[in-house]
């Protein structure tokens, strides 16, 4: 049993790629030479500010400094190179009562000493950055692009620029290791299912006006509205729907809506004369009465809207604004994101994510009352802002900069 279990290991070892003892780095011969290949194409395009120490790794094959570098080049793979501190010091500045903006980033932790371990154990060094590597098909294709530009003597220099800065937001998406999801993408207004590497669904959208942006975050789906409820965010309340009720006593009825405590349609309602409004126009805080649009085919967010809860507040819809989808530009919503074809999202978002029969839901859809349809399968959604995208059929397309972050986001080194 022993000798077996000895040339199990061996044969590990083999496989890997890793005979011989590590030197006192822990380094193998074979990972030298395979990091060293990495670096030479700059396969995961992370080498970014580490240019002067990889010169001095690839004329010395010094193991204290590769494995600096290596530590070093797992970070900027897992946590991009952009200059985040710039980049919120210049949203802060553009915020106002007027003005909303909101960008996460999602930052990993890379384990120095987890990192050397592996090393010492003979991990292959794709395998000790695998962890680190965006798990989506447009980080792939971006850095494919890339490179395949780069080697064009013709390829403009603001095309360049403009890819490897949509490299590294993909690098700080939310790490979410699954091959099925959704993706907002703003700046091209598209909004698209990915099933296995490939777009299920591609369909039009509305985003956020560039003063009401819709934020970049991502957060799982978890729920179906049929024929939902609008109900009116204080900040619209304040800014729109009391200043025009005091204008027009009709504007309530005239758009289907009440007055309530609270969100909730069962409890008592409210008078608008009752309530001293005009103190609540503009400014900030929470309304301690609340505007409902109630469901209709002429509901404000249409016959159903796809819930992933968020701080804020934001969410898939349907719309009565079917015309704007002509529109080569569309910024037009307070930062929801509008679709063109919401019917076809929803049956297939019933029949691939939910326990719900179609048939069912199609009598709760013409019901005309609210039902909540629950996501069993996992489907992350990602609102995303890049200005290059790769199509499945190797298409670049390029977009125009709609809010800005081509210009506000600076990467942290020279290319």
């Amino acid at each position: 049993m022993k000798i077996k279990a000895v040339l199990a290991a061996v044969f590990a070892i083999v496989l890997s790629g890793c005979v011989g003892t590590p030197d006192s780095e822990g380094w193998h011969s074979s990972q030298k030479e395979a990091f060293l290949k990495i670096l030479q194409h700059d396969t995961y395009m992370s080498l970014c500010n580490e240019k002067a120490l990889y010169e001095k790794v690839r004329k010395s094959e010094d193991s204290r400094l590769m494995s600096i570098l290596l530590i070093s080049y797992a970070n900027n793979l897992a946590n991009g190179c952009m200059d985040i501190v710039s980049f919120k010091k210049a949203q802060e500045e553009r915020k106002s009562e007027k003005f909303k903006t909101d960008y996460t980033f999602y930052k990993q932790r890379v384990d120095a000493k987890a990192i050397r371990m592996q090393l010492r154990a003979g991990q292959s060094i794709e395998k000790i950055l695998q962890p680190y590597v965006p798990p989506y098909r447009e980080f792939t294709r971006l850095v494919n692009a890339y490179h395949t530009l780069k080697k064009q003597k013709n390829t403009s220099p603001v095309l360049l620029h403009k890819i490897r800065l949509n490299i590294e937001r993909v690098k700080l998406m939310k790490p979410i290791k699954s091959k099925n999801y959704a993706l907002v993408n703003i700046p091209e207004y598209t909004v698209r299912i990915i099933e296995n590497g490939k777009t299920a669904v591609k369909m039009k959208a509305i985003v956020g006006k560039r003063d009401k942006q819709t934020p970049i975050f991502s957060q799982d789906l978890q729920y179906v509205v049929l024929n939902p409820q609008w109900n009116v965010p204080d900040s619209i309340a304040r800014n729109e729907i009391i200043p025009k009720t005091l204008k027009d006593p009709g504007y309530l009825k005239k758009h289907r809506m009440v007055i309530r405590r609270d969100y909730n349609l069962k409890s008592p309602a409210l008078h608008f004369s009752e309530l001293n409004a005009e103190a609540y126009v503009k400014g900030e805080g929470e309304v301690p009465f609340k505007f409902i649009e109630v469901p209709s085919k002429k509901n404000g967010l249409g016959r159903v809207k796809f819930l992933f809860p968020n701080r804020h507040s934001v969410y898939m819809h349907d719309t009565q604004s079917k015309y704007l989808f002509k529109r080569s530009f569309r910024c037009y919503s307070h930062g929801c994101v509008r679709l063109e074809r919401p019917k076809e999202m929803l049956t297939y978002i019933i029949g691939h994510y939910s326990a719900t029969p179609l048939p069912e839901a199609e009598e709760m859809y013409e019901s005309l009352k609210t039902h909540f349809i629950k996501i069993v399968k996992r489907l992350p959604v990602h609102t995303a802002y890049l200005t290059v995208y790769v199509e499945d059929d190797g298409s670049i397309h390029t977009f125009k900069d709609v809010y800005g972050y081509d210009r506000l986001q600076k990467l942290t080194f020279r290319e």
